[in-house]
């Protein structure tokens, strides 16, 4: 186990640690931080990795939790899977696994941003007693994403996600670097600095076989392989939404999803939940904000 000490600008004094979590299908990295008290589990989405919450870990353990964030499926050190599944069903599964591996309880939270929320929506619905709080941020409920997938605005900013359907993709997002990638990051958070997160992530993504993997996702919803049998349980629930209280956060900036389909994403949850927008901040805002991201969370989280 290593310890990496957090970046004092935020005022944290917590460590992050990094451990293995092996379980019957996986081997995942993650990043945690603290000890004890209820389960804490954040995941993240494209093109990121854990290291994208190492800001709220320390926040989530210094408010008592004990804070976990997976790479996810395919994203080093995380295994590649050999069923090559990455349908959203898929991930939604990994969470409920982890939970099981981490010790987790009815008292446990789940946070998701980008496909880490697509996987928290779907790991809430069909496990509800498994989670009493879930936290998304910058992909919205199905209702709000399906009308925003009908929108020439919201395709054209979503271009990406066709061109990832094609082989050409798999040489062009690789070249430079991931150059793509790094352009990806400042069309959809504009004006911040991602060098650091852009280092993790060529750590993560930058071999062929794990960048692989992370297209894999994008192909896996919207192309033509079904998903597995294994899985199918999960399938039928997406898209309900979960029935615990949830917070929907989103970045005013967002380049990525267009913040007039965040604002009424509260509309459709359950009982108590809301949306919050952050102010000058784009589809990263857990790192480009994080000091008003752990707020919102925190105070919901502990409400």
């Amino acid at each position: 186990m290593s310890h990496t000490s957090f970046n004092s600008r935020y005022r944290r004094t917590m460590q992050i640690d990094t451990i293995s979590v092996p379980t019957s299908e996986l081997n995942y990295g993650c990043l945690t931080a603290g000890d004890s008290g209820p389960l804490a589990l954040c995941l993240h989405g494209f093109p990121d990795t854990a290291h994208g919450w190492r800001s709220l870990l320390p926040a989530l353990a210094d408010a008592g939790y004990r804070a976990v964030a997976p790479f996810m499926r395919g994203y080093a050190p995380t295994s590649i899977p050999a069923d090559g599944q990455y349908h959203v069903a898929t991930l939604a599964r990994d969470a409920t696994v982890l939970h099981d591996a981490l010790g987790g309880d009815s008292d446990a939270v789940i946070i998701g941003h980008d496909w880490g929320a697509l996987a928290t929506y779907g790991a809430a619905a069909f496990a509800p007693d498994r989670w009493r709080r879930v936290v998304t941020a910058a992909v919205p409920p199905a209702a709000s994403m399906a009308t925003a997938m009908t929108t020439y605005d919201q395709l054209k900013r979503s271009w990406y996600m066709f061109f990832f359907q094609v082989g050409l993709s798999d040489f062009v997002v690789s070249m430079n670097d991931l150059e793509f990638i790094e352009r990806l990051w400042a069309d959809w958070s504009p004006g911040y600095d991602a060098s650091i997160d852009m280092q993790h992530i060529r750590d993560s993504i930058g071999s062929p076989e794990h960048l692989t993997a992370a297209l894999g996702y994008y192909r896996a919803t919207w192309g033509s392989q079904p998903v597995s049998a294994a899985y199918q349980q999960i399938q039928d629930v997406l898209g309900t939404p979960p029935p615990q209280p949830t917070l929907y956060i989103h970045g005013r900036n967002d380049g990525c999803v267009g913040v007039e389909f965040a604002e009424n994403a509260a509309a459709g949850l359950s009982e108590g939940s809301r949306a919050a927008i952050i102010e000058d901040a784009g589809h990263f805002a857990q790192v480009e904000k994080p000091e008003e991201f752990n707020r919102l969370v925190l105070e919901f989280i502990q409400s």
